[in-house]
């Protein structure tokens, strides 16, 4: 029986696709402009860190904030945190709070296909929706993980060296933690820390300055300038969260 010859061939990025085929799964990309409404979140899964794309928008209603993209009960909460959140702070990021009566929210979190699910993706949806309500661009080359409170605190989260890799394979310069994750960092290899600026954050605020392009400024409750008077708008005190 004749034997055939063994072929030798040198595998590159060049002829990779030829010899796999086309890609199965494509890993999710940053922005390359800084926009409203868009930040980019990390995930933890059970195949590695993901980056997480949520997108808000604005449009004329009466202050509701609506969720989409195939969410988990967890993350359905930390959408409805960050809304009261931002409505307790409204004068703080220079919203006027009878204008947010007269604007819904939509929030979504793209690739329905997917489920998503956990905490961790709070301060990215506080983020979006603060960018949209003050029409204060983003940075694109910013991530962030972390929990939130009421109170406007970060709190830790899991997976943080998955986390930290898939920002490095996006393209992410800059990645926001929890301060509480700081301990975390020595389990973080050194080629990842060299190339990423990580900023433990402990606070919403915090957040904010380092991930928009400029702080919102804040406004007075007695700067009657900026105020509607309340006789224009009735201020109602439900919850308006829909899913």
């Amino acid at each position: 029986m004749k034997k055939k010859e063994a072929k030798s061939f040198n595998i590159t990025k060049e002829n990779v696709k030829d010899i796999l085929g086309v890609p199965i799964f494509q890993r999710q990309e940053i922005e390359k402009d800084n926009l409203v409404g868009i930040t980019t979140g990390l995930a933890w899964t059970e195949v590695g860190g993901e980056l997480l794309s949520i997108e808000s928008v604005k449009v004329r209603g009466k202050g509701k904030v609506t969720a989409t993209g195939k969410l988990g009960d967890v993350m359905k909460e930390s959408v409805q945190a960050a809304e009261f959140f931002i409505r307790s702070k409204a004068l703080s990021y220079g919203l006027n709070p009878i204008d947010l009566e007269k604007n819904d929210i939509h929030v979504h979190v793209p690739e329905g296909a997917t489920p998503k699910d956990g905490p961790s993706a709070g301060v990215a949806m506080v983020t979006s929706i603060v960018s949209a309500l003050t029409d204060i661009k983003i940075k694109s080359n910013v991530g962030m993980t972390g929990e939130i409170t009421l109170r406007g605190r970060v709190l830790p989260i899991g997976g943080l060296k998955e986390k930290l890799l898939a920002a490095k394979r996006g393209g992410l310069k800059t990645v926001l933690i929890p301060i509480d994750n700081v301990k975390d960092l020595v389990e973080i290899p050194n080629n990842i820390k060299d190339q990423i600026n990580i900023i433990p954050v402990d606070s919403i605020d915090q957040v904010i300055e380092n991930a928009l392009v400029q702080s919102p400024q804040e406004i007075s409750v007695l700067d009657a300038s900026k105020l509607t008077p309340a006789s224009d708008t009735i201020i109602s005190d439900k919850a308006n969260i829909s899913h």
